[in-house]
């Protein structure tokens, strides 16, 4: 009997940071990936994580609720020789947030690329602002549909700039 391949993300509908928008945000970054603590909340295919590290960022961080999908970034964390740079947790995003705090981990770049589908990105912000996760003078970086407009400040955090992609925004935050 033949094995049937299990499709990429089962149980989630992946929406991949498109390419032109990954190219476009390393433009933005590269100057502060060199040597960075980086964190892919969201991770989904794990694309930007692993663009973070090959840009050189000292070590990242990919959170996926999906099983499946924590295991296939994993994998391809292996075959890209980058595993000793990163850690895969599979938790739901709120739920690593609390872990991270109790932790003591921070990062320097929080990017994070909810589903564009529901309301997740007016959860995770605010709990975001309120955690101690950024170190100082760290970004997050929150990808979000064009028809989302997120407000000028959360709690501590102050936006920097919007940049517009077709239907794709990314907003950056800093704290204030």
């Amino acid at each position: 009997m033949k094995k049937k391949e299990r499709p990429k993300g089962r149980g989630t509908e992946l929406r991949p940071t498109k390419a032109r928008v990954r190219e476009a945000l390393f433009d933005i970054l590269r100057p502060r990936v060199e040597d960075a603590i980086f964190l892919d909340l969201y991770a989904g295919t794990g694309a930007v994580g692993i663009n973070a590290l090959k840009e050189g960022a000292a070590s990242a961080m990919f959170v996926e609720e999906s099983r499946h999908s924590a295991k296939d970034i994993f994998e391809l964390l292996q075959k890209t020789k980058l595993i000793d740079r990163a850690e895969v947790m599979q938790k739901q995003a709120l739920t690593f947030i609390k872990w991270a705090e109790l932790d003591g981990s921070s990062f320097d770049i929080i990017f994070l690329d909810p589903p564009y589908h529901n309301d997740e990105i007016n959860l995770i912000l605010p709990a975001l602002a309120e955690s101690p996760l950024l170190n100082r003078d760290g970004v997050i970086i929150a990808e979000h549909s064009s028809k989302i407009q997120l407000p000028e400040s959360i709690h501590s955090l102050e936006k920097i700039k919007d940049y517009h992609y077709g239907d794709s925004v990314l907003s950056f935050y800093r704290q204030d």
